[in-house]
């Protein structure tokens, strides 16, 4: 990837992050809070639907920034290869940069999610005063709970245009795209989130995603696991529109 693709990849994906997820915030909490596992009114209900917010705005950036520069860079250097140069290899190549993005975001998506989710469950408390909570009770290793059950969640719905289109043909595919997805790893939204929220040194607290989901299942059925959905398809629909609109814009402005 030549230096100036690299760049305006950097800042494009970085915008586009922060636009989607400082507008869309409220709804994500919504969502926190209905998934959580001491309930939606315990949680918060909709008081306080920025608590956490400052979280994800330091966040937001270099997390949308690391995935979609590791997505071109893959995607190049998987293109210029003899296995993934044929154009019927396309697709595949873009999964699989699509996967690796995933990866490399989630290091630093997950610490910003587990102190915002926190926060977003706890709005009596500051997302300052729930990091220091977070590393004094668990260390490092506590901002990383829940880092397995995040890139399997979102290497499953990370699904991009091969292709070259339009910025509002990108948008308009990742809306639909991304609603559909949503839906379908809500239960691992779910698990997810009850593993990031679980007290230190609970069961559900050791992040394994099977366990996790039977007990929803026993306790709550099947719309325990599906908690959270219309807002969570909200948010990555809408959301999906406004990055990839995003990012395609300001991109192609800079190049």
């Amino acid at each position: 990837m030549e230096r100036r693709q690299f760049v305006a990849s950097l800042v494009a994906g970085g915008c586009a992050g922060m636009c989607v997820d400082l507008t869309l915030f409220p709804l994500d909490t919504i969502k926190t809070r209905l998934q959580s596992q001491q309930g939606f009114h315990k949680a918060g209900g909709f008081g306080g639907i920025y608590a956490g917010v400052p979280s994800a705005a330091v966040g937001s950036f270099p997390n949308a920034a690391a995935f979609f520069v590791t997505y071109e860079c893959t995607k190049s250097l998987l293109g210029a290869s003899g296995a993934f140069a044929a154009p019927r290899a396309a697709p595949v190549s873009h999964m699989l940069a699509a996967s690796l993005g995933e990866i490399v975001a989630c290091l630093i998506r997950v610490p910003t999610e587990v102190v915002k989710q926190r926060t977003q469950a706890s709005p009596s408390s500051t997302t300052y005063n729930m990091l220091l909570a977070t590393l004094r009770e668990e260390g490092v290793r506590g901002l990383y709970r829940g880092y397995g059950s995040t890139v399997l969640r979102e290497t499953l719905w990370s699904k991009r245009q091969g292709h070259t289109l339009h910025s509002w043909q990108s948008a308009v595919c990742g809306a639909f795209a991304g609603a559909v997805a949503a839906f379908v790893t809500t239960p691992l939204d779910v698990a997810k989130t009850r593993i990031m929220l679980a007290k230190a040194g609970s069961a559900t607290a050791g992040g394994n995603i099977p366990v996790v989901l039977c007990d929803v299942w026993r306790s709550k059925g099947l719309p325990g696991l599906f908690a959270g959905s219309v807002p969570r398809m909200a948010f990555i629909s809408v959301g999906g529109f406004i990055f990839l609109g995003a990012y395609e814009k300001v991109r192609r402005a800079l190049l």
